[in-house]
């Protein structure tokens, strides 16, 4: 087996903690739509945020592997458990590789304790898949900015204390015009619009934010100046391991759920697994499950082995979330009628699965990112 000893304590740890803490809270979260902030300051004494952080910086500096291993199973739990995790990891990513001494040192500690809330803020109404139609703007003002614009569909808008905000400070400069802000999202002239009602995921917040003429310091800027979309882009191959790993976790809950079911519920006097066709829907869930689990490990190593990872990471996320849509739908069809009803797990895997076709580029994207990696760079593995 490749996990080390090390990988396998993280993926029983969490495994234990989604089981006892997260599952069980799972109806009512999804029913409420409510931010938990208990579960998260368990994680946070667990050390499952800021995965990849090194220990200097007061993480646990665990390779991207464990970081997919703790993701799967947290979203083995409930997949708005590991949205969080993944979002702390892309923020406290770009802390570590591009913020100044004064940036970790007020930001990390607190956002790796749970402490301080972050919202990840790109997409606009015209900048979603296309990031160069972002409108929102950063102008200079003495030392310091201003700011103005908005963002729709913002993971924890409703909740966060400090925004990264991705803005134009060159208009003229294309991708190379745009730069990170942390901002203070209680800073006057910030503006959180309503939370929206979500189809899955639901406990993982989204909402819009605007900013009109938000001042803020010079050193709310992260990294150079018009370094921005690269920022941005680096985190992006480790984000997508992550949203493949979440949906890996959706497969596996939804397995496990038909197939305990499959042994319970009788037809014909006998258990619906004895016959062929439940069978097939079970050994389908099962061998896309395990391939997903493979490409979304092998993605993850060549993060951390320092190769190519790109055509793997797209690879990874776009199979691993196709492979969730369909196999917690068939999870659902393992349990019939009742699949269908509020209350019953896979009901509720359905609805969740089908945003990681969506973030972190839509699936599309990833296989014209595929395409191109196979032409560019030739069809050997």
């Amino acid at each position: 087996m490749y996990l080390t000893e090390m990988h396998t304590q993280v993926r029983d740890m969490t495994r234990q903690f989604a089981t006892d803490v997260i599952r069980p809270a799972a109806e009512d979260l999804d029913r409420d739509s409510r931010f938990p902030s208990e579960i998260y300051d368990q994680m946070a004494e667990l050390g499952l945020f800021g995965i990849g952080v090194p220990e200097e910086l007061g993480g646990p500096g665990f390779d991207t592997v464990t970081y997919a291993i703790v993701m799967e199973e947290l979203s083995r739990g409930y997949a708005s458990i590991a949205d969080q995790c993944g979002l702390v990891e892309l923020i406290s990513t770009l802390l570590v590789r591009h913020g100044t001494d004064g940036q970790r040192s007020r930001w990390l500690a607190d956002v790796l304790a749970a402490k301080t809330r972050v919202a990840y803020c790109i997409t606009e109404p015209e900048a979603g898949t296309d990031v160069s139609g972002i409108r929102t703007t950063a102008a200079r003002d003495g030392d310091g900015w201003v700011l103005n614009g908005g963002k729709i569909w913002i993971h924890n808008a409703p909740v966060a204390d400090v925004g990264f905000v991705l803005a134009r400070t060159d208009p003229d400069a294309g991708h190379r015009g745009m730069s990170i802000f942390i901002v203070d999202l209680h800073a006057n002239g910030v503006t959180r619009g309503p939370k929206e009602i979500k189809m899955g995921q639901r406990a993982s917040q989204v909402g819009p934010l605007s900013f009109d003429d938000v001042r803020l310091p010079a050193d709310a800027l992260l990294g150079d100046e018009g370094r921005g979309f690269h920022m941005m882009m680096s985190v992006l191959d480790k984000g997508r391991v992550g949203i493949g790993a979440l949906a890996v976790g959706i497969g596996q809950a939804g397995l496990e759920a038909a197939t305990d079911y499959a042994q319970q519920r009788k037809q014909f006097k006998k258990p619906i697994s004895e016959f062929q066709g439940v069978q097939w829907l079970l050994a389908d869930i099962a061998k896309d499950v395990e391939a997903a689990r493979l490409l979304v490990h092998s993605a993850a190593h060549k993060i951390d082995t320092g190769q190519d990872a790109t055509k793997a990471c797209s690879m990874a996320k776009c199979f691993a979330g196709d492979m969730a849509v369909q196999r917690s739908a068939d999870a659902v069809q393992v349990f019939g009628g009742s699949g269908y009803i509020r209350g019953f797990e896979v009901e509720r895997l359905y609805r969740d699965a089908k945003i990681t076709q969506i973030y972190e580029g839509t699936n599309q994207i990833q296989r014209m990112i595929i395409a191109r990696e196979l032409i560019a760079k030739g069809a050997t593995a």
